[in-house]
């Protein structure tokens, strides 16, 4: 009896409860699985059941584009709920090398869904796995929470969620059409993946271009969670996957963090295996490029994994799988509801491991770092605005630098000749020393050649921030201790009673891009120098801005005030003078000094462009530039009044109009006329024909190996072998030293040498006649990142970069693409470069 008793008075505690969270189901209306449900709805529901229990809070973090709601979730055991902060804070300070005491807390778990929209299956999952980690009935993850604090983030990206869910639910058949070639299974352009600026979130973590990223690693910083679970799908046939990742690891992951994704994928498997689901491990997804949700939180001490079910956006409620089942979105929730309580199963029993490891992975990084090299020294090199962008990132991701150094010389390797050498340390560099907490994120992103076990890689294999942002810098050996936190920061002052002739402003980085843009919005009437000179004893290099008194006096507007103002905002020095007669050169009157007229631009869309592409253009032109641009359905092009237009920018794709007689002869007689056509990737190779007068590189013959009878096998290839042979001709990215013209406009504001990403084989015959030979690729022009021998004998002796003048107009031919992922920071002033001066 008195065992009966007690059971009904704990049945009566937990009831009332559980009657107040309602399931998903309940509160949605329709079972999990049936359909997808908008973003709203799942804010609804989370924010319905913190309201319900006292264990759980939500947090908004931010905004998307479109103006969606960024949140988390926080759960944990009551006991801990009371201590949130303080656990918070332990983290943070952990993460700081503060910590050097025993940690006794809960581990902090952080499970992110969705980050690209049309893998829509996590987030139906999210709300099944809230429900349990909240029902007081569930004993079990009542009992992992005494030892774990669960954040979860929903919906990394609402905007490209909801585009999929919008039309999925809009175009789906009343009874789910499980043939692939139905309309539901078949997105329109661009597809739910990318977000508002069809960006992919997921190659975003460390670079934070896109405003969600952004918002996001600003909480993500706030709680420094010690593990990361990323959730997505992959092609309809593909098992799930999990943990432990593929080679090749990148050689700072660290014993522990290989052996707990082991521990874990272990318990996964266990669940899998009683209920017979297919899974595989230690293919494909690898942990190298150090932007993605698993690499980033492990660059970071963390236990960063991906978790991909089969699926995606073209799975639907239902599909037909080739083997002759159906692939249900019920069945996917299950799955990933599974390995996100496997994990969290997994964090509660290691949790004091777990946090030992991470304090030891702070410890170590901040006494006794990794890696050959144990400072970076990043030269001014009279380019402070470029330096700015750099310090910017840096201190997204905590690493820490300062100014000059405590010696005034040092020996390092300089990235840009490959050698090691002596250089001078000046008082505007930046130092970055590597005995630092986040030491190990700072070698990722700074090692001149990554080590690569593996040649088969999910993404690019270089992204040394010196080349991205074309910074001279030094890796060193030595310690080195900087000598100042900040720099000395001079503002410019408005020189009304000095009425100056002009303000010149240097042009050598993407802050003076924006600048310029700001500038011509307010209809400054802005000129640029097509050659060096000297004026008040200071010499001026070609490319120099040149904002006259004489033409922008409206009334309406203050001259002086707005020009140095808006020069102070993008933090920019500006030299004022009080003649058009400068001391060497060209006189601000000659036809050497060229106006500036604001270009009209349009861009070209559609189903056969890249999205990323389309959106790394959008994005630069209004999130960076803030420079209006049409964007254009190809479709719709006949509708377009061309003398409205004055740059047409082809973004990566395939343009039907191209092979359109009648539209390419249009389009060539716009150019003719004057108009500018900027073609990148492969838009530019379409245009590689005679009617053009542009050349693809052809390869080089093979030799002729006929008297080593030897060489005569070289097709007999195993197929066990077929990846590492499919290589030869692989080049998932690497970094390009390109020779400049740097007296052609499309180069102004560059030394003699650009560092690209190349991504492909194409490069181009050089111009002979007709066109301008700006970037050039030579011999042993390599730097870094994997090359397939075969890719790498082609990538000699051609134009990466490069303008065929037609008529009155031109041409701007990029090879690779200088917007690559908005993190290519150097590549925005030459795309700028294209945009404003070519053609002037």
């Amino acid at each position: 009896m008195r065992k009966y008793i007690l059971l009904v008075v704990m049945i009566c505690s937990v009831l009332p409860a559980i009657a107040q969270v309602p399931t998903p189901e309940a509160f949605l209306g329709y079972p999990l699985g049936s359909r997808f449900t908008p973003q709203y709805r799942v804010a609804e529901y989370f924010k319905t059941v913190a309201a319900n229990v006292k264990n759980m809070k939500l947090e908004q973090y931010g905004t998307t584009y479109e103006g969606r709601q960024l949140f988390i979730a926080v759960i944990t055991a009551p006991e801990n709920f009371e201590k949130l902060d303080q656990i918070r804070q332990q983290s943070v300070d952990i993460s700081k090398g503060k910590t050097t005491t025993v940690v006794t807390q809960p581990v902090i778990v952080w499970l992110s869904y969705n980050v690209h929209g049309n893998e829509a299956v996590s987030t139906e999952a999210s709300m099944k796995t809230l429900y349990e980690l909240v029902n007081n009935a569930n004993a079990q993850t009542q009992q992992w929470l005494h030892n774990v604090v669960v954040i979860m983030d929903p919906c990394l990206n609402p905007d490209g969620h909801d585009r999929y869910v919008n039309f999925y639910n809009a175009n789906r058949n009343r009874k789910p059409n499980v043939e692939r070639y139905s309309r539901e299974h078949n997105e329109p352009w661009p597809g739910g993946r990318p977000n508002h600026y069809y960006f992919d979130l997921n190659r975003d973590w460390a670079w934070q271009t896109q405003q969600e990223s952004q918002q996001r690693l600003a909480a993500y910083n706030q709680w420094m969670p010690q593990l990361h679970v990323d959730f997505h799908e992959q092609e309809i046939e593909a098992p799930y996957y999990f943990a432990p990742a593929a080679e090749p690891f990148h050689d700072v992951i660290t014993p522990w963090q290989r052996e707990l994704q082991v521990m874990i994928g272990k318990n996964n498997a266990k669940y899998f295996d009683q209920e017979g689901w297919l899974y595989f491990t230690k293919e494909r997804f690898d942990l190298f490029y150090p932007s993605y949700g698993d690499t980033y939180p492990m660059y970071n001490g963390a236990i960063g994994m991906t978790y991909e079910q089969g699926g995606s956006g073209r799975a639907g409620v239902a599909v037909l799988k080739n083997d002759g089942d159906t692939l249900t979105l019920s069945d996917r929730i299950a799955h990933h509801f599974t390995t996100g309580m496997s994990t969290i199963e997994v964090a509660a029993a290691q949790s004091a491991r777990i946090l030992s490891e991470y304090k030891r992975f702070y410890q170590d990084a901040k006494t006794n770092p990794q890696g050959t090299y144990k400072a970076y020294v990043v030269k001014a090199a009279g380019n402070t605005e470029k330096l700015n962008s750099l310090t910017d990132l840096l201190k997204k991701n905590n690493i820490v630098f300062g100014y000059g150094a405590t010696v005034g010389a040092a020996n390092g390797f300089n990235y840009f000749n490959g050698k090691n050498e002596n250089f001078t340390i000046d008082k505007e560099d930046v130092v970055i020393s590597a005995y630092q907490p986040h030491s190990t994120l700072l070698r990722v992103l700074f090692e001149p050649v990554s080590h690569l076990t593996d040649s088969v890689t999910y993404d690019i294999t270089a992204w040394a921030l010196p080349y991205a942002y074309g910074l001279p810098s030094y890796a060193v050996k030595q310690t080195l201790t900087p000598a100042n936190d900040s720099p000395t920061v001079k503002n410019n002052k408005p020189l009304a009673a000095q009425k100056p002739y002009a303000y010149l402003a240097q042009w050598n980085s993407v802050r003076d891009a924006k600048f310029l843009s700001a500038l011509l919005q307010h209809n400054i009437k802005v000129r640029f120098s097509e050659t060096s000179f000297t004026a008040t004893g200071k010499d001026f290099p070609a490319g120099t801005l040149i904002i006259t008194r004489n033409g922008n006096g409206n009334a309406a507007l203050d001259f002086d005030n707005y020009v140095t103002s808006e020069a102070n905002h993008f933090r920019i020095a500006l030299d004022a003078v009080s003649t058009g007669f400068v001391d060497k050169g060209t006189d601000f009157g000659s036809d050497k000094i060229r106006y500036i007229k604001p270009p009209r631009v349009m861009m070209l869309v559609g189903d056969n462009t890249s999205s990323l592409g389309v959106g790394e253009v959008w994005h630069f032109f209004e999130q960076q530039l803030d420079y209006p641009i049409t964007l254009v359905n190809e479709r719709n092009v006949n509708d377009v009044n061309w003398q409205d237009i004055d740059v047409l920018i082809l973004p990566d794709g395939y343009y039907s109009l191209l092979n359109d007689k009648t539209a390419a002869e249009s389009l060539r007689s716009w150019v003719k006329k004057g108009g500018k056509l900027i073609a990148l990737e492969n838009a530019a190779s379409q245009l590689a024909t005679p009617d053009w007068g542009i050349q693809l590189k052809k390869s080089e013959e093979k030799a002729d190996f006929s008297a080593d009878k030897s060489k005569n096998y070289e097709e007999l290839k195993a197929y066990a072998n077929r990846e590492r042979e499919s290589v030869k001709q692989f080049i998932p990215g690497a970094i390009y030293r390109v020779d400049l013209d740097t007296t052609h406009p499309l180069a102004f504001g560059f030394p003699s040498r650009y560092y690209t990403l190349k991504q492909d084989n194409k490069i181009y015959d050089f111009f002979q006649g007709d066109g301008w030979n700006v970037g050039a690729l030579k011999r042993d022009n390599y730097l870094s990142g994997f090359v397939g021998t075969e890719t790498r004998k082609q990538l000699v002796d051609g134009l990466v970069f490069g303008v065929k003048e037609m008529g009155s107009g031109s041409i701007v031919i990029l090879a690779d693409n200088p917007l690559f992922r908005s993190f290519w920071e150097n590549g925005k002033l030459l795309f700028s470069n294209a945009v404003f001066f070519v053609g002037e």
